[in-house]
């Protein structure tokens, strides 16, 4: 017989490719599991091939609309694990026992407001598979998943010759502006470094991207907001090293185990978000020690002190001496 369950998290990039451990301990760890996964329709590229779900639905514009379909399929069980007022509206109007990821507001709020840490030391994955303990679903130490179709790869052969032997992919994304290395530190990087560099990112790192570009000294192309998701994403897998702000594509390329330098502005680690299982040399570049970091969960769209020093006092000699170690 078999045991539904419906999988809830709406966004973003790095939290859906965040909860995929849970996804497949379900499928793997408990017998005649059935896995039904809940995310909006952007990101349906970003399930739709996980061999671990069996049926994704996909929310557009009415989650009525939505909720009428999922109350057909008969779900025993509901793993919360984004936490907010629609998935609460899922929960309620399903009527089924439900599980729910602690997401640590309060203590978050502790440290944004009044610097006082009192998060516990532990990655959300963990939290996410904590949700499904009572399924004794266990960690089992594979990381994290993503899948790419062949036709979504970016082709290796499209890359000009330089590059085919070796790049370096940045991800210069980031939804808020504090969570982005300035243009000026990213293109001091790319000027620094003897290899071709692959600029990474959506259609708002487009015109960062060009700046980059029109200062580098040849060895840099700016595919940001050029190519799609599953295409950037193909192209972290193959790249030697990964330089990354905290953002989606830095958890994709943890979960290909890469080699990942990332760079921490507003946030910091200790919120549980850091690249989960990636390469062992994987390292993290931050400004610690400014009483104002952080100053958001999230992030803002310019430096509420104007200083913007969580960023600006990032060392690119730092940087560019793990890229040469790593490269």
């Amino acid at each position: 017989m078999k045991v539904k369950f419906l999988v809830i998290r709406f966004s973003s990039i790095g939290d859906i490719v965040l909860t995929s451990p849970v996804v497949r301990g379900l499928k793997q760890q408990v017998e005649n599991a059935e896995v039904h996964y809940v995310t909006k329709d952007k990101h349906a590229c970003l399930v739709g091939t996980n061999p671990y779900i069996d049926k994704v639905h996909l929310l557009e514009k009415n989650i009525n609309h939505l909720i009428h379909d999922l109350e057909k399929e008969n779900f025993d069980y509901i793993i919360d694990l984004h936490q907010n007022f629609r998935s609460n509206k899922i929960r309620r109007r399903l009527r089924v026992q439900s599980f729910s990821v602690d997401k640590l507001n309060w203590y978050k709020m502790l440290m944004v407001r009044f610097k006082i840490n009192k998060l516990p030391k532990q990655h959300i994955v963990d939290r996410y598979l904590q949700t499904v303990s009572t399924f004794d679903v266990k960690n089992d130490g594979k990381g994290l998943d993503y899948f790419i179709n062949d036709g979504d790869e970016f082709k290796h052969d499209d890359l000009p010759a330089p590059f085919q032997n070796g790049y370096v992919a940045f991800v210069i994304a980031g939804t808020y502006f504090t969570k982005k290395l300035p243009v000026n530190k990213v293109s001091e990087i790319c000027q620094n470094i003897p290899y071709p560099v692959i600029l990474l990112g959506g259609k708002t790192e487009f015109d960062e991207g060009e700046k980059v570009l029109s200062q580098s000294k040849g060895n840099v192309l700016n595919y940001a907001g050029k190519i799609t998701l599953n295409q950037s994403a193909s192209l972290v897998r193959d790249a030697r090293v990964v330089l990354s702000n905290d953002t989606g594509l830095m958890h994709i390329a943890a979960a290909f185990k890469k080699k990942i330098l990332s760079f921490w502005g507003n946030t910091i680690p200790d919120f549980g978000m850091y690249p989960y299982m990636s390469s062992p040399v994987s390292e993290r570049l931050e400004t610690e020690g400014l009483k104002c970091r952080p100053c958001s969960k999230l992030g803002h769209h310019k430096c509420p002190k104007k200083h913007f020093k969580c960023m600006e006092e990032i060392s690119v000699a730092k940087a560019v001496q793990w890229i040469e170690n790593n490269y």
